[in-house]
C-alpha cells in the first residue's frame, strides 16, 4: 500500500510560492515631483549662466532696468570686440595662456597623481602608510598659508612673472593622489598584478598595460576637476603675474572689472567667453564623469 502524502497546510503552500519580497528588485519609476525639482533645480543653477550673456549682448541701460532684462541682445559681437580692443587687459593673450596652463597643469596631474595612486595602492615599500598621510594631512593647510613661500621660491629661481610659476605648483595634487589611490585599490585586483608579474611584466608595464585602462572613468572625473580649477585660479596667478603682459583669464577679467566706473557688460561678456570651454570639457567628459563617480563610490 502506497503511502498517503499529509495534506499541504496554508502555510506550507505559502512557503513554495514565491512572494513579492523574494522577487527580483526593480527600479522604481520617478513621480512627476522628482522630475518637477530637478527642473526647478536645474533652472536656478542654470539662470546665472543665463542673465550672465543676457548682459553680455546688452547695452549699459540694461543693466539698471526694473524689472530686470532677461531677454538677450544683439550685441555680443560688438561687446567682445571692444574686450579685445582693450590696451592693456590683453584678453586673448589671457585666453590662450589660461588654456596652455590649464592643459599642461591636467596632463601633469594625470600622470604623476595615478603614477602615485598606483605606488601607493599596490606597491610594497617601507613608509608607504606614513607617507600617504602625510599626503592626506597637507589637504588639511590651506593654500593661503604657503603663499609667501612659494612666492619666494618662485623669485629664487627667476619665473615670477612667468606660466611657469603658475604651472609648477599645481604638477601633482594631494588630492589626486589620494583620489587614484583609493580608485586603484578599489577597481584593480591584486590576482591581475600578480598575474602580470608572473608573465615578466614590469612595473612600467602592469602601469600602462593594466592599470590605465581600468582607471579611465577616474582620469576623467579627476582631469575635469584639475582643469576647472586651474581655469579658474585666480589668487596664485594675480601675484606672480601682477604687471605683465600676459595674464590668466581670471586675471584679465579682474582687470576688466577694476576702475572707477566699471563697464558690466564688457566684463560679463569676458566672463562669459571665459566659461565656454568649460562648458565644452562638461559636455565632452560628462558620460565619463558620471561613471567615474559612480564606479568610485561603489567598492568592486
Amino acid at each position: 500500500m502506497s503511502a498517503i502524502a499529509p495534506p499541504r497546510t496554508p502555510v506550507a503552500a505559502a512557503r513554495r510560492r514565491p512572494t513579492a519580497m523574494a522577487r527580483a528588485p526593480q527600479d522604481t519609476p520617478a513621480g512627476i515631483w522628482t522630475y518637477l525639482f530637478l527642473a526647478l533645480t536645474m533652472l536656478f543653477a542654470a539662470f546665472p549662466l543665463y542673465w550672465m550673456f543676457v548682459i553680455a549682448t546688452s547695452n549699459d541701460e540694461a543693466l539698471a532696468k526694473l524689472p530686470p532684462a532677461v531677454v538677450p541682445g544683439d550685441r555680443f559681437m560688438v561687446n567682445l570686440r571692444e574686450v579685445f580692443s582693450l590696451q592693456d587687459v590683453y584678453f586673448a593673450a589671457s585666453l590662450v595662456n589660461s588654456l596652455i596652463v590649464s592643459t599642461v597643469v591636467t596632463a601633469s596631474v594625470l600622470f604623476f597623481c595615478s603614477l602615485a595612486g598606483f605606488a601607493f595602492a599596490k606597491l610594497r615599500f617601507k613608509g608607504s602608510n606614513a607617507l600617504m598621510l602625510f599626503v592626506v594631512l597637507t589637504l588639511t593647510v590651506p593654500n593661503q598659508l604657503g603663499i609667501v613661500a612659494l612666492y619666494i621660491v618662485m623669485g629664487k629661481l627667476g619665473w615670477n612673472g612667468t606660466l611657469l610659476a603658475v604651472i609648477a605648483p599645481g604638477l601633482v595634487t594631494a588630492f589626486g593622489v589620494f583620489y587614484m589611490r583609493q580608485f586603484i585599490v578599489n577597481t584593480v585586483p591584486d590576482e591581475l598584478i600578480e598575474s602580470a608579474r608572473m608573465d615578466g611584466a614590469t612595473t612600467m608595464r602592469v602601469y600602462a598595460n593594466i592599470v590605465l585602462p581600468a582607471i579611465r572613468p577616474a582620469l576623467a572625473v579627476l582631469g575635469l576637476l584639475t582643469f576647472v580649477a586651474t581655469w579658474n585660479d585666480f589668487q596664485w596667478p594675480l601675484i606672480t603675474l601682477s604687471g605683465t603682459d600676459f595674464p590668466t583669464s581670471m586675471v584679465a577679467i579682474s582687470d576688466l572689472a577694476s576702475g572707477n566706473y566699471v563697464i558690466y557688460r564688457r566684463v560679463l561678456a569676458g566672463a562669459f567667453l571665459a566659461t565656454i570651454p568649460l562648458l565644452v570639457m562638461l559636455f565632452i567628459g560628462g558620460r565619463q564623469i558620471v561613471r567615474g563617480i559612480m564606479e568610485g563610490a561603489v567598492k568592486s
